[in-house]
């Protein structure tokens, strides 16, 4: 069993930064793949990034390639989303989530998920 909490959510102005984090219990975190996923309201749960079980390789979404970055510390149990350059299409709640399938895009392929920390962008 794996236990998964993001932070790092909040409110942005457009063209601004945050880091999400999402901390991971249990001993058996570098054997997952991991990954980003969001959630607007009314729309459904989408793809953001993925990074393989040992950071080397990393999917972005089309729409997040090139602003977001997927990283991972398998000391820490812990994996990163920084995100650059936010849209207020990047408003969502934002979930982190587990599996064994690499870099897997889709929700189904995801066997563990946080509880969601919610992302603003808005002047």
């Amino acid at each position: 069993q794996v236990q998964l909490v993001e932070s790092g959510g909040g409110l942005v102005q457009p063209g601004g930064s945050l880091r999400l984090s999402c901390a991971a219990s249990g001993r058996t975190f570098s054997s997952y793949a991991m990954g980003w996923f969001r959630q607007a309201p009314g729309k459904e749960r989408e793809f953001v990034a993925a990074i393989s079980r040992s950071g080397g390789s990393t999917n972005y979404a089309t729409s997040v390639k090139g602003r977001f970055t997927i990283s991972r510390d398998n000391a820490k149990n812990t994996v990163y989303l920084q995100m650059n350059s936010l849209k207020p299409e990047d408003t969502a709640v934002y979930y982190c989530a587990g599996s064994r399938l690499p870099l897997a895009t889709m929700t189904a392929n995801y066997d563990y998920w946080g509880q969601g920390t919610q992302v603003t962008v808005s002047s």
